[in-house]
């Protein structure tokens, strides 16, 4: 019994000591859940009405996106800027359909297989003429060769072995197609939305009439104007309570949806010092005496190590860069130019023109490719082939009998002469299409057999120029990016506080510079590249840090950071550029309150003038557009609707408060404009269409309410 007592007078102890273990056991769980919570969070890149897309998912998207554009405009890669437009594109695109998704959903609206197929039949649809199923001689989508390709899809897919080149056509084509068909359907569903939206506006008479009135009745005006840029601000008193009662009155125009955050940066690009440009021209200079004293002009360029490979090959002078097409014009057959410098790609250039002449930019031609067990074979094959057709045998029969078709095809300039270096046995095939006449044969012998080429037409005569190109980006050294590094490492060791960074900037040769309202949706800091790191230090941190040193742009660009404002969603603060605008409107009011003390009792234009008034006659003022004044350079709605409420002959009723002036003014005379006839149905229209113009406007009042969350920034 006395140890059961005792346990019990340890009652309020083990409680205490029971719930603390309970609150750590809850605590530490909680823990783990919001930092399980977080960790996901940072896994996604965005979120939309609750609806997650993870980096996983957005790549695909994007991925999807890039394939898109590589087949329809047959590239094989993106630049970052490109890259970055994608990306962008791709996210408004998931931000949109999610939202129209899921208006749909509340409203029943749904793209039914059935509204497919009829619009397939239709064929009408802009996107399905951007699909590779367009009938050649109508110039029609054609659902049948839709249906066919599916089909033949279909059966590749089934087959165990088959053409491994045909098969990854097909399937980039089909790919290509699921990608217009979920954007055809998205297209749809967006159509019935507004369809639906549209249905809520309508038109009637009297604003028919109304409207056409404010369109096409003019007035003229003697126009009485006292210019606030007559009183000077030293003439009026800005209170806080002045700035807060305006901020208030305006509050709305200050809410902010996304979170945006001001920087200072120190942002220093490497330069080549002097060291490097006068290696660089000794580089330049040895290789104008090498042209000049007649080296093979590909082993002239080769040895210099230019940036432009030297293909040998006759091109057009859109072929080159600008620089460089600029030069040859004007150059004669032989001629070397001196070292000269580009400014606009940073380059020193050398070039030789070493021929020109005129030779077609298309040519039409047919071929019989010819292989054989050896080269011997088809060496003695393709010249039996040639024989023939020398002794006047039918081309395509013989094509045929060796498996193709000697069908005619063009080849144009643009398609070699941009090319950045090219084997010997594509040279000797590009140059005899180009100097062959029409008609002519040639057996062309290469390493894995023959060709028996043919050239059928030529034409678009030009000036095609062989030129040899030796260009070179004037680059810094290792040793001066590594003396560029060391001051500058030492400017952000040394200053770690924003206030250090602006006092020191100008010792170190530096200048600190700002930037406001900078938003995570951005893809560059202060439009330097590969900056993703830096962005993604900005938005992790704390108001008046600073920021580590980063190594970005195309590695010449040295940057540090300071934050120096976060602007979180919501209203914005009376301060800064907010405060700035509050203030301007503020002095206005005051100056209109001056200006209309002045003004009170005038009762015509005469007392206006002699008050100090700008006096002038204003013509053709309509309700429907903003007036502008000249005497007080600004454009004037508020005039605009004051002068259309006062009739022919009579004089203001009150001062108006313009948004450079206040205005007296006598009406002259008021009169539709001429020609103008009204037709109500065609006045609704267009009331109409004015309607859904602005209901166009949806989705953005939807994207508010959506309650977005963008990581981009994060992980691109």
């Amino acid at each position: 019994m006395a140890a059961i007592g005792k346990i019990r007078s340890w009652g309020p102890v083990l409680a205490t000591v029971i719930g603390l273990a309970l609150f750590a056991f809850i605590a530490e769980e909680m823990f783990r859940s919001c930092e399980a919570t977080g960790n996901e969070r940072r896994q996604q890149v965005g979120e939309v009405l609750g609806k997650k897309i993870s980096v996983q998912d957005f790549q695909a998207l994007v991925d999807e996106y890039q394939e898109v554009i590589k087949t329809t405009q047959g590239r094989d890669n993106l630049s970052e800027e490109e890259l970055n437009q994608v990306k962008d594109q791709v996210w408004q695109q998931f931000v949109n359909n999610t939202i129209l998704e899921a208006e749909a959903k509340k409203l029943g609206l749904t793209v039914t297989d059935q509204e497919m197929q009829n619009l397939l039949k239709a064929g009408t649809n802009p996107m399905l003429m951007q699909t590779p199923f367009v009938n050649q001689q109508t110039g029609r989508f054609d659902a049948s060769q839709l249906t066919k390709f599916l089909d033949d899809y279909k059966k590749m897919q089934s087959q165990s072995q088959g053409n491994t080149q045909m098969m990854e056509q097909y399937d980039r084509i089909y790919k290509y197609w699921k990608f217009m068909e979920k954007n055809i359907r998205q297209q749809l569903l967006a159509e019935k939305y507004q369809q639906l939206l549209a249905q809520c506006l309508f038109s009637n008479p009297v604003s028919a009439k109304m409207a056409f009135e404010a369109q096409n009745e003019e007035s003229d005006v003697l126009l009485a104007a006292l210019p606030y840029s007559t009183i000077k601000d030293t003439e009026v008193e800005v209170s806080d309570a002045d700035l807060k009662d305006k901020y208030n009155e305006e509050k709305e125009m200050f809410k902010q949806y996304v979170e945006s955050r001001d920087i200072k940066y120190v942002d220093f690009q490497v330069v080549a010092s002097k060291a490097d440009r006068d290696a660089l021209m000794q580089t330049m200079k040895e290789a104008q005496q090498n042209l000049s004293a007649g080296m093979i002009a590909a082993e002239a360029v080769r040895k210099a190590q230019s940036q432009i490979a030297y293909t040998g090959l006759y091109a057009t002078r859109s072929a080159f860069p600008a620089d460089i097409a600029a030069k040859v014009d004007s150059m004669a057959v032989g001629q070397v130019t001196a070292p000269f410098e580009t400014a606009y790609d940073n380059t020193f250039n050398v070039v030789k023109l070493v021929n020109k002449a005129q030779m077609p930019d298309s040519v039409e031609y047919r071929q019989i490719q010819v292989g054989g067990e050896t080269a011997e074979a088809a060496r003695k094959t393709a010249d039996s082939i040639y024989t023939a057709l020398q002794g006047g045998a039918d081309f395509e029969a013989i094509a045929k009998k060796y498996g193709q078709t000697g069908a005619k095809q063009w080849m144009t300039s643009a398609m070699y002469e941009r090319a950045q270096t090219i084997d010997a046995d594509t040279k000797a095939y590009i140059q005899s299409l180009n100097s062959l006449e029409a008609g002519q044969l040639k057996n062309l012998e290469f390493s894995q057999g023959n060709i028996v080429l043919q050239v059928t037409a030529r034409k678009a005569f030009v000036t095609k120029y062989d030129v040899a190109v030796v260009k070179h980006t004037i680059d810094f050294s290792k040793q001066t990016y590594s003396n560029a590094y060391n001051k500058f490492s030492q400017y952000v060791s040394e200053n770690n506080t924003i206030e250090g960074l602006e006092k020191n900037a100008a010792k170190f040769g530096f200048r600190v510079q700002e930037r406001q309202d900078l938003y995570s949706s951005e893809h560059t800091v202060a439009g330097i590249r590969s900056t993703r790191e830096a962005m993604k230090w900005i938005f992790d941190a704390k108001n008046n840090n600073v920021s580590p040193l980063y190594e970005c742009g195309n590695n010449d660009h040295l940057l540090v950071i300071g934050l120096t404002a976060i602007h979180p969603v919501g209203y914005r603060d009376l301060d800064g550029a907010v405060k700035e605008q509050v203030k301007q409107e503020v002095i206005r009011d005051k100056k209109f309150a001056k200006a209309a003390e002045k003004l009170a009792g005038v009762k015509d234009i005469a007392a206006a003038k002699a008050k100090g008034a700008v006096v002038d006659s204003v013509r053709q003022i309509t309700f429907s557009a903003p007036v502008f004044v000249a005497s007080a350079g600004a454009s004037e709605p508020a005039l605009s609707g004051a002068v259309a409420a006062v009739k022919q002959g009579q004089f203001s009723p009150a001062v108006v408060k313009g948004n450079g002036a206040a205005y007296l003014f006598q009406v002259l005379s008021k009169k539709q404009r001429e020609g103008a006839k009204f037709d109500e149905k065609q006045q609704a229209q267009q009331l109409r269409q004015m309607a859904m113009q602005a209901a166009g406007r949806f989705m953005n009042e939807l994207y508010l309410k959506a309650n977005v969350v963008d990581n981009r920034y994060l992980f691109f």
